[in-house]
């Protein structure tokens, strides 16, 4: 990206994008403090004063057959994106992760002739890898964030410099060290989608009713995150069951002072390794994705830890295993072994 770029149009889609988005905006304008930033996001894009003309919440979606129902509402803000492009006229488009809605924008801007940069790329080298033919096609550039990432995309004959992880500036890991691990303090994070949360978090504080009969005296930090009412989390959490609810500026630490964690398969997985807490990685989709996914998937583990380190660290629970029981079963184990990491 050249330095006599003026204006630069940021999307992200879901709370770690807005995040990453933020913490880009930073950077780009520390570089250019007259760089004129609008875009999607949320609120930690508007904390970093980039001008978010659509939020990110028109956007909770989950996977395949999830947004066939949000359908109407995302064409709208497809052909809003478009007429925003023709007034702001971006001299550069970067897209950060959200596959599914942000492929439809690349094209919005390649019709424009706007550059688009991909920062946080789809993850082709685990499923459908036929989206490469677009990246190739339409993106000027990949930013990877993976270390194996790069060289998959130039062995394709794509531009892509890896960047590093923005966890590793974002997540202040020396205050962390100094907080303790608090014994039966458990760490619930259900997602940053309204799908997930539906999902996840009756299975989640199912298992911590099971755990709190085992062992009295345990206690729930309930992360939520950026986008997610209150009232969805505690509409799905036990009225009788106490719990701490925690807002996203103080989910690091919420997971650092966790004996362990139940978290959604996501980013929040490679934030929970960073951080040093064991963790339950669950993942759960509508039986139609689900069955698609299965056939399209060519990757051994879907938590980031995993993947990255090529060996199972954190269990994976996958749809059927992804209830109450099994993860009371493993949490229960881990509080009598003191959890010692896998």
């Amino acid at each position: 990206m050249s330095e006599d770029v003026s204006k630069i149009w940021i999307s992200a889609g879901e709370a770690s994008g807005d995040l990453h988005g933020a913490l880009l905006a930073e950077a780009l304008r520390a570089r250019n403090p007259g760089l004129s930033l609008a875009g999607m996001g949320g609120p930690a894009m508007v904390g970093a004063k980039v001008d978010v003309r659509f939020s990110m919440r028109q956007l909770s979606l989950v996977g395949g057959t999830e947004i066939l129902s949000s359908l109407p509402r995302i064409l709208k803000l497809l052909r809003d994106t478009r007429k925003t492009f023709e007034e702001f006229q971006p001299q550069a488009v970067v897209v950060i992760d959200s596959p599914d809605f942000h492929f439809h924008v690349v094209r919005r801007a390649r019709a424009l002739g706007i550059p688009v940069y991909y920062y946080v790329s789809p993850q082709v080298w685990a499923w459908r890898s036929g989206r490469v033919n677009f990246l190739h096609k339409n993106v000027r550039k990949v930013l990877c964030i993976l270390p194996f990432e790069q060289a998959f995309y130039r062995e394709r004959g794509m531009e892509a410099d890896y960047v590093g992880h923005p966890l590793l500036d974002q997540i202040p890991l020396a205050d962390l060290d100094r907080l303790e691990p608090e014994p039966g303090r458990i760490g619930i994070l259900p997602g940053s989608r309204r799908k997930e949360v539906e999902g996840l978090l009756p299975e989640f504080s199912g298992a911590a009713r099971l755990l709190a009969e085992n062992q009295p005296g345990l206690r729930f930090s309930l992360v939520r995150a950026p986008g997610i009412d209150p009232e969805l989390l505690l509409r799905h959490w036990p009225q009788d069951l106490p719990v701490d609810l925690v807002e996203p500026e103080a989910r690091y630490q919420a997971m650092r002072r966790s004996q362990f964690v139940l978290a959604a398969s996501g980013t929040v997985s490679l934030e929970t390794a960073l951080v040093g807490t064991p963790t339950i990685i669950a993942y759960k989709l509508s039986p139609l994705s689900y069955f698609l996914a299965r056939r399209l998937i060519k990757v051994k583990y879907i938590g980031l830890p995993n993947l990255i380190l090529d060996r199972k660290v954190f269990p994976e629970l996958i749809q059927e295993e992804a209830r109450a029981a099994v993860m009371a079963a493993i949490g229960r184990m881990w509080l009598a072994n003191d959890t010692s990491l896998p």
